[in-house]
């Protein structure tokens, strides 16, 4: 079943800060086939900090921020929102509001990137184009309005180069991070190629793999797998998706139950995002966690 691209990208023109971001970071991480830029301790930082920075997306960006399905001091709630910023997925209320945008027209024209076009428009071809709707000031009033009452959000949208900063920051950290430990670890001529390796593995193929991570969500989430629901559109529960995103692969369930803090409708759909947001709810970091749809009208059902 095809489907015409969204008609506000029409006529196509290419988004330059989109394109030009995701092309020199995909440069810039062909430098891990230099053997002297592979350390095992980039290459762990890198796993690490696939699951660390990523769920400033899945637990930040996209349950938190977008829909809503648990409170959090506001420090932890900008803590979430600044690792999601280090993922370069753009500011929190833009990323907001495209994925509600997606919400309100999933797999519909007015998607911003549904795999109905093709695969690769769905999974990166839908950021290199400017779309009139999605990159609007009114988009974001509109969608996200509830992120811009905090000052914080409403500060990155007035000096975008704040994420920006906030992004490049993360190089002289892991910088520092790897040259510290390689001189206590291995002396001094170490040092140098470790720093440099943190900065390859642990930054550039750490970002690139979040990207293609949390764009497989758009993409392989809406095209292959099984459904629990009829939700109206294309979504579907993909196991290789949950496996890579520790839970946002179970796709079907959460378009079925968008508010829900967990996507596990079934024993064996382990959400690993979700159990996290319950830990942080026991060191009382979290707080009116929402559960599936199913739990909740089965609770209300014994309150009766």
């Amino acid at each position: 079943m095809a489907m015409s691209v969204p008609e506000t990208v029409k006529p196509h023109t290419i988004n330059r800060l989109y394109l030009g971001t995701i092309l020199v970071v995909h440069l810039l991480g062909l430098m891990a086939l230099v053997p002297y830029f592979f350390s095992w301790v980039g290459f762990i930082a890198m796993l690490i900090g696939i699951h660390v920075f990523g769920q400033g997306i899945t637990i930040g960006y996209h349950r938190l921020l977008t829909h809503r399905s648990f409170k959090t001091p506001r420090w932890v709630e900008h803590t979430f929102a600044i690792l999601g910023i280090c993922c370069l997925e753009d500011s929190p209320a833009r990323w907001v509001a495209i994925h509600r945008i997606h919400h309100v027209h999933s797999d519909h024209q007015p998607d911003p990137h549904s795999p109905l076009v093709n695969f690769l428009w769905s999974h990166f071809g839908w950021l290199m184009v400017n779309n009139r709707e999605t990159h609007s000031i009114s988009a974001i009033e509109k969608f996200s309005k509830d992120l811009l009452r905090d000052p914080f959000y409403m500060y990155m949208e007035k000096r975008p180069l704040t994420n920006l900063f906030i992004g490049l920051s993360q190089l002289p950290i892991f910088f520092i991070a790897g040259y510290l430990i390689g001189w206590i670890g291995w002396g001094q001529a170490s040092a140098m190629q470790l720093a440099l390796s943190m900065v390859v593995w642990g930054v550039y193929i750490r970002i690139i793999a979040v990207w293609h991570i949390t764009w497989s969500v758009n993409s392989l989430s809406h095209m292959f797998g099984y459904r629990n629901y009829e939700t109206g559109e294309h979504s579907r529960n993909n196991w290789f998706v949950a496996l890579l995103t520790v839970g946002e692969g179970w796709h079907n369930n959460h378009h079925e139950d968008p508010s829900s803090a967990s996507v596990q409708h079934r024993w064996w759909e382990i959400d690993i995002s979700y159990y996290e947001i319950k830990l942080l709810e026991m060191m009382g970091l979290a707080s009116e966690v929402i559960a599936p749809r199913h739990t909740r009208h089965t609770s209300k059902a014994k309150a009766a």
